[in-house]
């Protein structure tokens, strides 16, 4: 038998109310919703996080903090963080050797599972709690997950890396299905293998670079606990490539800030709009040193 709609809506119901004794027929809705933006008027803005500070608190909270901020500010927040201290520190705890070949961390078939473990469990699910906790929608993903990020094995002349890889393309389907639903991606730089489906351990600066530029993103922000590039003592508000390169080959950069600022250049050399390095603190204000492409590229 087939209803008619329009004697179904017409019904004269007897009102039902809920445990708070409201109507149910009348519900109390709020006069004002939330309704994001739409995900293509969203400016993305990819923040790269390394692992050092997750461990502290203060900066977790800061961090959830700034992407409130910029979320309140009409853009859409990524996260990309590391974790090399953590996954140092559970190679201790299991007796596994680190070891690196010109600054790059080899990864062992052993070392492999505890990377992924630390990487895309314990500090990956640590900035989603962290998010959550101030009514943030997070999620975690790693660059495994729906093949997000392919790589092929990184080689290195001086030697084999192990299982190191190098990234060839980003997929960026549950990403923006994330962005559909409001949700924060959280993301492991661990990444899937384009030709033997393998886990691999990918740098941090570099996955965080191709997904910023895949997404054409308007910065990609590099977050550490200085408020940008110091030069006679100030902050300097933006540099090219070209400068900054100059800087690092006279010494006016040097020290921690040298790996810093190349990621950046790498990161502008490799199609990102603007890298920028700053704190949590310039995450809030839009302030620190921007890096944009120079001269030749």
């Amino acid at each position: 038998m087939l209803l008619n709609r329009r004697s179904l809506v017409q019904l004269d119901l007897p009102p039902v109310t809920n445990p708070k004794g409201n109507s149910m027929t009348e519900p109390n809705i709020p006069q004002t919703l939330e309704i994001p933006a739409p995900v293509e008027d969203r400016y993305v803005v990819v923040l790269k996080v390394g692992g050092n500070e997750l461990d502290d608190e203060t900066f977790l909270y800061g961090l959830a903090k700034a992407v409130q901020s910029l979320k309140d500010g009409g853009k859409q927040p990524v996260i990309v963080h590391g974790g090399g201290k953590a996954i140092a520190e559970m190679q201790a705890k299991l007796g596994l050797k680190t070891e690196f070949l010109d600054g790059l961390r080899v990864t062992s078939e052993a070392d492999v599972d505890v990377v992924e473990m630390i990487l895309s469990g314990l500090m990956n699910k640590r900035i989603v709690r962290a998010l959550v906790n101030e009514g943030i929608q997070a999620a975690g993903i790693s660059g495994v997950d729906n093949g997000t990020v392919y790589v092929e094995k990184m080689w290195h002349p001086a030697g084999d890396l192990g299982r190191v890889g190098e990234v060839q393309d980003v997929d960026l389907r549950l990403i923006k299905a994330l962005f559909a639903a409001d949700i924060i991606p959280v993301i492991s730089p661990v990444s899937v293998g384009a030709f033997d489906a393998k886990s691999y351990n990918v740098n941090a600066d570099h996955v965080a670079a191709a997904v910023a530029a895949k997404l054409g993103a308007i910065r990609l922000v590099f977050v550490s606990n200085v408020p940008g590039v110091l030069i006679a003592d100030r902050v300097i508000r933006a540099v090219t490539a070209d400068q900054a390169e100059a800087w690092i080959a006279d010494g006016n950069i040097f020290g921690g800030m040298v790996p810093k600022v190349r990621s950046a250049i790498e990161a502008v050399r490799n199609g990102v709009a603007q890298a920028v390095i700053t704190n949590i603190a310039g995450v809030q204000e839009e302030s620190g040193t921007g890096i944009i492409g120079g001269k030749g590229f």
